[in-house]
């Protein structure tokens, strides 16, 4: 047996992976899923006060108070800072590190330089949010209806969350555990320079990288569970 630690991307929340958790307890493995302070789930708790290290806490508290070891740990779009930050407090009990079409940041970086654009803008049906907090992109999903689902569940993120930088006293490839990046090769609108992609070419150059692609939109963990975690599973 197991055990997965399933980091969600930005607006979103634990509910992301529900698609995904079922797969990898049914091939009899241990999924932990937290929740974000202040987006998804625990949206009630948004404040001004809310930043990455509030995040990288989140998920280390769990990993440390459930003392999980040898870790399967998955970071999601910008879940790849919260996995990242995680590193120099709970390293030590990480097998396999996994970013899922996700930000790879280097010591000092923030998700917002590596975002690489202007902080976007609510839509024409959207009240401004407080100036501390940053709405949500929009993602179409497979179907209206399943769009619909998940629009109605994502949040506006506190702005801090985005703009601290993360630290990380050496390289990701001199640790000690296992790299692993999935792409997601046919996300509409994706510019070549994106930070997923700059991520992909550093796996694809690198041996201490596995590599694998998926031809879907970001949203992988909503449009291909199965072969999601089949990628996963392939790694224990």
């Amino acid at each position: 047996m197991s055990t997965f630690v399933l980091c969600h991307g930005a607006w979103g929340g634990s509910y992301g992976f529900g698609k995904v958790r079922p797969l990898l307890w049914g091939a009899g493995h241990e999924v932990f899923t937290p929740s974000l302070t202040g987006i998804g789930e625990r949206s009630h708790l948004a404040g001004p006060m809310v930043d990455l290290s509030t995040h990288i806490q989140d998920l280390v508290n769990v990993i440390l108070y459930e003392d999980l070891t040898d870790v399967v740990l998955l970071g999601f779009s910008y879940g790849g800072m919260v996995v990242t930050g995680a590193l120099d407090h709970i390293g030590e009990r990480v097998g396999h590190l996994v970013y899922l079409d996700a930000f790879v940041p280097v010591n000092g970086q923030t998700a917002m330089e590596l975002f690489g654009g202007p902080r976007p803008e609510p839509g024409p049906a959207s009240l401004p949010p407080p100036e501390w907090q940053i709405v949500p992109l929009p993602r179409r999903l497979d179907t209206p209806q399943e769009t619909a689902w998940s629009d109605a569940r994502r949040t506006p993120q506190p702005i801090r969350t985005m703009t601290q930088a993360v630290s990380l006293s050496m390289p990701l490839e001199q640790w000690p555990f296992t790299l692993t990046f999935i792409k997601a090769t046919a996300d509409p609108g994706e510019g070549p320079d994106s930070a997923f992609r700059q991520a992909a070419r550093r796996a694809e150059a690198d041996d201490r990288w596995t590599y694998h692609e998926i031809e879907a939109g970001h949203m992988i963990p909503f449009s291909h569970p199965e072969v999601l975690a089949d990628i996963l599973l392939g790694l224990v």
